[in-house]
């Protein structure tokens, strides 16, 4: 049986969700802080494969199946276990970033990857995903600022990738309007971190 909260961080590249994920770790210290795909292992050895820059070959297939593959791995040995454990996780990135960078960007098809994603991790969803929603060229131009960020391969995409990502995430946010919560990315670093702290707080006693 699950007892913990689980909570999901999304956007598209540039959003800040990685540092607002961080942020707000720290006002829970008792909470397991995780990322996708990574976090174990095995699921980090994938990513490298995934985001390497000189994979520009790989099928869009491929790229799906390798991070479900991710996924569930991940899942098996970090994120349910510490569920189980009446835990918080905190994950930046869930299934919700296959369906808007494979299933809508690449053109696989929103139900098609939910499909792929469905066998890897049955039937468990977050309790709560906060979206920090960002204009695909303010995201990308924070990126360009960032000294001694990587660059992956998902940063080198044309600029029509990045809004047809946006555009996955909106239709999300419709098709899941009871889980997904919209932040506005573009505020400033503080304003965003108390909205999400709020939101959390408001929302996040929702156990999976």
């Amino acid at each position: 049986m699950l007892n913990g909260r689980f909570i999901t961080f999304e956007g598209p590249e540039g959003a800040g969700k990685t540092t607002i994920i961080n942020m707000i770790a720290d006002c829970f210290p008792e909470a397991v802080l995780t990322r996708e795909p990574g976090g174990i292992e095995i699921a980090e050895q994938i990513r490298e494969v995934i985001l390497d820059k000189k994979n520009t070959a790989m099928d869009a297939h491929t790229e799906a199946l390798l991070y479900a593959a991710a996924r569930r791995q991940h899942l098996i040995e970090k994120v349910k276990p510490a569920l189980e454990a009446g835990k918080m996780v905190l994950c930046d990135r869930f299934v919700d970033s296959s369906l808007a960078y494979q299933g809508h960007a690449r053109g696989l098809g929103i139900e098609e990857v939910f499909s792929i994603n469905r066998f890897a991790i049955g039937d468990l969803m977050p309790g709560l995903t906060l979206y920090f929603d960002i204009e695909p060229e303010a995201g990308l131009n924070r990126i360009n600022k960032q000294e001694g960020r990587e660059i992956n391969r998902l940063d080198l995409e044309a600029l029509d990738f990045h809004h047809k990502v946006r555009e996955g995430y909106h239709m999300l946010l419709r098709c899941f309007p009871e889980r997904i919560v919209k932040i506005d990315a573009s505020k400033s670093l503080e304003e965003v971190f108390e909205e999400t702290l709020k939101i959390i707080k408001e929302r996040g006693n929702k156990k999976v």
